[in-house]
């Protein structure tokens, strides 16, 4: 049905890429959400009242909660597609996350509420009743709820959206749900055994996973996260296909996420440092046009000159290269350069430390100085340390 509405409701819909298009589909996808969540309430709570049982009336507060996430969904597309403007001029675009993180917040509610009905139910058990209707409700609930998921997932997948993957886990987990409250409904019924306080335990376990699974998804982006590695190939792979017209290597890549369609990232190139300063910068501005058409990014290049016929320093960078490799760890170094004077010889370089490494920074600082002057005592190392951002 969603694929259906898109053809007709979204124009250039197979454009997913387009800021536009995908604030249609996730618009979309909230209305269609809230209409179907809340026929699903509707009918669950009439059966729980029909029937007495927890579990399914808690199920249909669940539902309706779902309508509201679809609402904040709704909400936080139509917000997030607005224009960048002076008070925000990077665009709203994480406007999606913090909806998508409302979305994991309404889950984890509803799953503590879901408990807390529970337990009641446990310390205070009572017969539930059951028929056809009953039955029929639940079961159409969870094709629904299935079908939900299926068209969440592949939209969020479309459109690359955490906010639409949010939605989708939590209707896997609302069709785990109504699955375990038919099992528990059609157990009472035909063994008179009743475990509905019990089911709506488990049930509200999962529901609890799930939401906080979701939360963790959207926080990332939030707080800001590494890029994608195959996002980080991209660019490699533009960068270095000008090789031959004297790209050197590149490093301290930076990429900021605004939010979808909105990325903004930074990186040094080296260049020989001998080269015509004129056609290398012309070669850096093809690479950030190409960077920005083909990535749908702004890219911001720092050109770094490199010494390659010096044999001195080329000599020292050998060996800062055999110290550094000898490390433990995934130790790096770049911008390199030697000042020779009257008394001593700077050899000044940056190192790449990961984040997680055993030794601190000053310590690895201090580590390479010492090894650096057991090589000569009039070497002395001027070293900075970076991070790797991506």
């Amino acid at each position: 049905m969603v694929t259906f509405l898109s053809r007709f409701l979204i124009k250039d819909y197979k454009n997913t890429t387009d800021t536009k298009v995908r604030q249609a589909y996730g618009m979309l996808c909230g209305a269609v959400g809230i209409v179907l969540n809340i026929f699903l309430f509707i009918g669950k709570a009439l059966a729980g009242y029909i029937s007495g049982s927890i579990a399914i009336t808690a199920d249909a507060f669940n539902n309706l909660s779902d309508a509201g996430s679809s609402v904040i969904t709704l909400v936080g597309f139509k917000m997030a597609g607005q224009k960048p403007d002076s008070d925000h001029p990077f665009g709203h675009g994480r406007i999606e996350y913090i909806s998508g993180f409302l979305v994991s917040v309404v889950i984890l509610i509803m799953a503590f509420e879901l408990l807390k009905s529970s337990v009641e139910k446990i310390l205070h058990p009572s017969a539930i009743e059951s028929g056809p209707v009953i039955i029929g409700i639940l079961v159409a609930s969870i094709l629904v709820k299935v079908y939900m998921f299926l068209y969440n997932r592949g939209i969020s997948k479309k459109i690359d959206s955490a906010a639409m993957d949010a939605t989708a886990k939590d209707s896997l987990s609302d069709t785990v749900a109504t699955f375990a409250v038919l099992g528990t409904t059609l157990l009472a019924q035909f063994t008179g055994l009743q475990i509905d306080g019990y089911c709506g335990v488990v049930v509200a376990v999962f529901v609890f996973l799930a939401g906080f699974g979701a939360a963790k998804e959207t926080i990332g982006p939030l707080l800001g996260q590494p890029p994608e590695p195959e996002f980080v190939e991209q660019i490699d792979k533009i960068i270095m296909g000008y090789k031959n017209q004297g790209v050197l290597g590149i490093h301290d890549l930076v990429v900021h996420n605004y939010g979808p369609g909105r990325v903004m990232l930074s990186v040094h190139v080296e260049v020989p440092s001998d080269g015509d300063i004129m056609a290398l910068h012309d070669i850096i501005d093809t690479i950030e046009h190409r960077l920005g058409k083909e990535l749908n990014c702004s890219a911001v290049i720092h050109m770094d000159p490199v010494c390659l016929d010096d044999e001195l320093t080329n000599e020292l960078k050998q060996k800062v290269a055999d110290i550094i490799s000898g490390m433990e760890g995934k130790v790096t170094f770049h911008d390199f350069r030697t000042v020779p004077g009257p008394t001593h010889t700077n050899l000044i370089f940056d190192v790449v430390v990961p984040f997680d490494y055993p030794m601190s920074d000053h310590e690895v600082v201090e580590y390479i100085q010492n090894k650096i002057s057991e090589v000569n005592e009039n070497y002395f190392a001027v070293i900075d340390v970076d991070k790797a951002y991506a």
